[in-house]
C-alpha cells in the first residue's frame, strides 16, 4: 500500500569529507516517506544532519535534489521538499499513535544497505521511550520501541500498521 511513497534518502558533504581528497561520498544514507503528494518527505534528522546536498530517489527511479524545510531535533525528525517529483506520486496515510499498545504488529519499511524497499515485521515493544546518547547531549523523546529487524539505511523509513498506515 505504501510502496510508491517510500524514498531512498542520501545526504552529501558536510563533515564527512574523504581523507584522500576525492569528492565527498554520502554523509547519511537512509529512507523516507512521502507525506504530501507535492514532494514533502519525512525522514530522520540524523540521516541529513550536516549535509550540504540531499538527494532522494522515488519509486520510479527518479532522483531529485531536496532541501530541509523543517526539523524536530527532540524527535530526530526532518521534513524535506523534493525539487522534482514523479507525475504519479502518492502520499502515505498517516495514523495517530493514540491507541497503540505494546504487542501490536508493525512493519518497518526502508532501504537497508541502499537496496529495497524491503520490509521487516515485528511488534511494538514500548511507547513514550526516551533516549540519551553516551555523551549526554542529545535526548530524543516520545519514541516507539519495536523489535522488527532494521539495518543501516532503514533510518527515516516508515513504521507502519498492517493496514499500511504510517505511525
Amino acid at each position: 500500500k505504501i510502496r510508491n511513497s517510500v524514498v531512498r534518502v542520501r545526504g552529501f558533504g558536510g563533515d564527512h569529507l574523504r581523507e584522500d581528497g576525492a569528492p565527498p561520498q554520502g554523509a547519511g544514507v537512509g529512507s523516507g516517506v512521502v507525506i504530501v503528494d507535492t514532494g514533502i518527505i519525512l525522514t530522520n534528522l540524523h540521516v541529513v544532519a550536516g549535509a550540504k546536498a540531499i538527494k532522494v530517489v522515488f519509486h520510479d527511479g527518479l532522483e531529485a535534489d531536496a532541501i530541509v524545510t523543517g526539523v524536530q531535533p527532540e524527535h530526530d525528525l526532518a521534513v524535506l521538499q523534493a525539487k522534482t517529483i514523479p507525475d504519479d506520486l502518492y502520499a502515505a496515510t498517516l495514523r495517530s499513535t493514540q491507541g497503540l499498545r505494546p504487542g501490536d504488529p508493525v512493519i518497518a519499511v526502508g532501504f537497508p544497505f541502499g537496496i529495497g524497499p524491503s520490509v521487516s515485521t515485528g511488534v511494538i515493544s514500548g511507547l513514550g521511550r526516551e533516549y540519551q546518547n553516551a555523551d549526554g547531549k542529545r535526548i530524543l523523546t516520545n519514541l516507539i520501541q519495536f523489535d522488527a529487524a532494521v539495518n543501516p539505511g532503514n533510518s527515516g523509513g516508515p513504521l507502519i500498521t498492517p493496514e499500511g498506515e504510517v505511525i
